[in-house]
């Protein structure tokens, strides 16, 4: 997905945007609710799909998913989680996946969606389960990709990133990059946390992940009742399927797909993710 040229928008249109732009099916829009500020991509005719990225990802994570589900008959809303890619929050405000559920619901409404399925990737699969357990009848059905189990986030990987001296930020890049940047998508979304705001903005994210938010999760998504299902790479060596999506979907009583990637599926094999999306998502309730 490519953000296009800012331009001032009809307020009438969406409500608070500070400003957006469309081509095509695509209107990538600057939403403020409260002190925040959300990059959002709205695009497509259909039923509503919130897609919901993780760390250290922006919503580029979706670029090759998006145009499948699109061509499948949805309408997709794929924001920036508040502190990551383009999307704003002032100093001092937590960017936990807490406060993200209830910025997401917001934008929804800014949105004028009402029920919705969420697909969520990586700790943005924590925001989607508090977003379960906090607004449970506007949910059509929940697809959870490569994502928290319990208190299992994985944060041995990013400890080093906590750690991070933020006088020092501007260095993070280069080494997130070595790590991480196996393929050129991979490489392409990373580079929104290039330079010293760049890496502040990693630092801040990762110190305000907190697993103790979904210690406690599954039993109530697994009560809500919402048609679920759970997606994982075979080759996830942050969250590798035996330990965290095998246990997630077995507490969920839910199936598992296997995908043919590693963590980040949804850049690694965008056609099995689509596919597998497009199975679950057709087959839930067509209310609106």
């Amino acid at each position: 997905m490519t953000v296009v040229h800012n331009q001032q928008a009809d307020a009438s249109a969406v409500d608070d945007v500070a400003h957006a732009s469309e081509v095509g099916r695509t209107l990538t829009a600057w939403i403020r609710i409260a002190d925040v500020q959300i990059c959002v991509e709205d695009q497509g005719k259909g039923p509503a799909l919130l897609l919901l990225h993780g760390f250290p990802a922006t919503r580029y994570l979706w670029s090759r998913v998006a145009p499948l589900l699109v061509d499948a008959g949805f309408r997709l809303i794929v924001p920036d989680l508040v502190g990551y890619g383009e999307s704003e929050a002032p100093p001092g405000v937590r960017i936990d996946m807490g406060s993200q559920a209830r910025w997401m619901e917001a934008l929804l409404d800014q949105l004028n969606v009402e029920r919705f399925a969420l697909v969520a990737h990586d700790v943005g699969t924590a925001a989607a389960q508090l977003m379960v357990l906090n607004c449970p009848e506007r949910l059509r059905g929940l697809a959870l990709l490569d994502g928290v189990f319990g208190g299992d986030w994985a944060m041995e990987a990013i400890a080093s990133i906590q750690a991070w001296d933020p006088a020092e930020a501007h260095r993070l890049f280069a080494v997130l990059r070595r790590r991480l940047g196996k393929t050129d998508e991979l490489r392409e979304m990373l580079s929104a946390y290039q330079g010293e705001q760049g890496g502040l903005r990693l630092i801040r994210a990762s110190r305000d992940l907190d697993p103790r938010q979904t210690k406690h999760t599954v039993d109530g998504v697994r009560a809500s009742g919402i048609p679920t299902i759970v997606l994982w790479g075979e080759r996830d060596e942050f969250l590798p399927l035996e330990r965290a999506g095998q246990a997630l979907a077995d507490s969920l009583r839910t199936s598992l797909v296997r995908l043919p990637g590693g963590h980040f599926t949804p850049l690694d094999c965008p056609a099995p993710v689509a596919d597998a999306l497009r199975s679950f998502l057709t087959g839930l309730s067509s209310d609106p």
